[in-house]
């Protein structure tokens, strides 16, 4: 037990400030004397012994009546182990700007609010401790944290700006803060791996904006519960990481952010539950302009709001057919290849006609009229060598096209898809040009011609007559000798002109196609 003649000078202001809540304050107010990175040659006069600190928190001075103690201490340098294991804290402790010698031991602690900020510490061992308040740990620099998992967080866990170079693992944590911030670490810098594996409960948001994960963050059946204010249960908005894995089971009760994030591996989200906001107002998965290698998002269902990946790139996408809600942003999203998870065998998207059609009714879920998924979509299908899939799905653009034009453009497309499939069947022209060919030479059969010139001339013949008139280019010497006192027929003659015209060109664009391969 420490006697009040045992303490140094900074320790008994510690001591006599205790009861009163006072803060400590030992920092010269000079920069480069304060810098924490070179506390441990801090002497004596900013050095407080842990075991003094230990002694307060633990009821070694009482608190004075009218008054609320709290251990606040700054700027000092803290020698040897700071053990709380197994105690029953009734003090907030606030350190700011110190520097640790030894880890901090909470095991099986409780505790009220832990804040930490701007120091440097070994590690915090914290297995199975209750923090009934906010463990902060902004800008301060761990080694280690939780190396056990804790057992309950109240309020919330904030690590804006934080630098922990060991992993963190917040297995069985259950941490509430419903409608606010469940952990707030923006900025923060994990050098090693995030876990927040199975039996990991958030009832507020984990706001990771920024952050730096190259370990990686794992967050398998792990359950956000309870979004923040705008429905948010995870945010992850321009993070950098080698890994995201959000499967077995993940469940969000709100949106999830990862807007701008650069995954240098894989966003996993194999058997997630994204349930999106309650009230329905916010998409399920907000991921603009993400950047990955591979996007597995084959999810135990369909999301219950809306998928937003507009400007994402990703090198490979796995999906099925409980991946996608009915509203998809589609707008930009650039991906490398598609693989479908059918009965847990997954297989390339390509080569079967039913999966263009699955595919273009894919893009549809895009809400309005965008060219670039079905030039996306066309782009893939080319690169896997099927151009008559690309084909359809350019066919497909056109016709989503059709319908965002004034009637009287709607009628002209209705005609070229009609007749010549917008250029991408150019076997449809030779067809229609067949029957073409066929009604001509019966309704020019019927009746006999004028001719132009009298006794000059070949013989009328009405199948040369009508490919006369049907082909454009060149001449067979029938159309410019005959005429038709009839005006149906001559009517009929101008007709076939100008669907000649339309159908020829169509089929030389479509022997052009075939012959220059892209």
């Amino acid at each position: 037990m420490l006697s009040y003649d045992e303490l140094t000078p900074p320790e008994r202001q510690l001591w006599d400030g205790f009861p009163e809540g006072r803060c400590v304050d030992l920092r010269t107010g000079l920069p480069e004397d304060d810098r924490v990175a070179e506390g441990g040659a801090w002497g004596p006069e900013r050095t407080i012994r842990a075991a003094v600190i230990a002694a307060l928190l633990l009821g070694a001075h009482t608190a004075q009546p009218g008054a609320v103690a709290c251990l606040r201490l700054a700027g000092a340098r803290i020698p040897g182990h700071l053990n709380l294991a197994g105690a029953q804290i009734a003090h907030a402790l606030w350190l700011e700007d110190c520097w640790f010698e030894e880890s901090v031991d909470l095991l099986g602690a409780s505790t009220q609010t832990l804040v930490i900020t701007g120091s440097r510490v070994p590690g915090i061992e914290a297995y199975s401790a209750r923090i009934e308040g906010t463990l902060d740990l902004r800008y301060s620099v761990v080694e280690s944290l939780a190396s056990s998992p804790f057992n309950h967080v109240s309020t919330a866990l904030s690590l804006s700006d934080a630098r922990v170079t060991g992993g963190m693992l917040l297995n069985g944590t259950e941490i509430s803060a419903p409608g606010g911030w469940a952990i707030a670490a923006g900025g923060l810098v994990m050098e090693g791996g995030v876990t927040f594996r199975g039996g990991f409960v958030a009832r507020g948001e984990v706001r990771l904006l920024g952050a730096q994960l190259p370990g990686g963050l794992f967050m398998q059946g792990a359950q956000l519960l309870s979004p923040g204010p705008r429905g948010t249960a995870l945010a992850l908005d321009n993070a950098v990481g080698s890994t995201l894995d959000f499967s077995d089971g993940f469940t969000a009760n709100g949106t999830v952010r990862l807007r701008g994030a650069r995954i240098s591996d894989g966003v996993i989200f194999k058997g997630a539950f994204l349930n999106g906001p309650s009230d329905d107002r916010g998409p399920s998965l907000a991921a603009p302009l993400m950047q990955a290698v591979d996007f597995d998002f084959t999810l135990a269902q369909p999301p219950s709001g809306s998928v937003d990946l507009r400007g994402a790139q990703v090198t490979n996408l796995h999906d099925s057919g409980r991946s996608w809600p009915d509203v998809v942003e589609l707008d930009g999203f650039v991906y490398g290849s598609v693989k479908v998870d059918e009965g847990g065998e997954r297989r390339e998207a390509v080569g079967r006609r039913d999966s263009v059609a699955r595919r273009v009714a894919w893009i549809r879920r895009s809400p309005g009229y965008n060219p670039q998924p079905y030039e996306q979509l066309a782009s893939w299908y080319r690169k896997a060598g099927h151009d008559d899939e690309a084909r359809r799905v350019l066919l497909a653009k056109q016709r989503h096209r059709r319908r965002t034009l004034p009637w009287a453009a709607r009628m002209w497309g209705h005609l070229l898809d009609a007749t010549v499939g917008y250029g991408y069947r150019p076997w449809l022209a030779g067809v229609w040009l067949l029957a073409l060919t066929v009604l001509g030479t019966l309704s020019f059969g019927a009746r006999s011609p004028s001719p132009v010139k009298q006794g000059e001339g070949a013989p009328f013949q009405p199948l040369v007559y009508t490919l006369d008139l049907v082909i454009p280019v060149g001449g067979l010497g029938q159309r410019t000798a005959w005429y038709w006192p009839h005006d149906s027929l001559q009517w009929l003659a101008y007709l076939l002109i100008a669907f000649g015209w339309v159908l020829t060109t169509a089929v030389i664009a479509g022997v052009t196609r075939a012959l220059q391969k892209n």
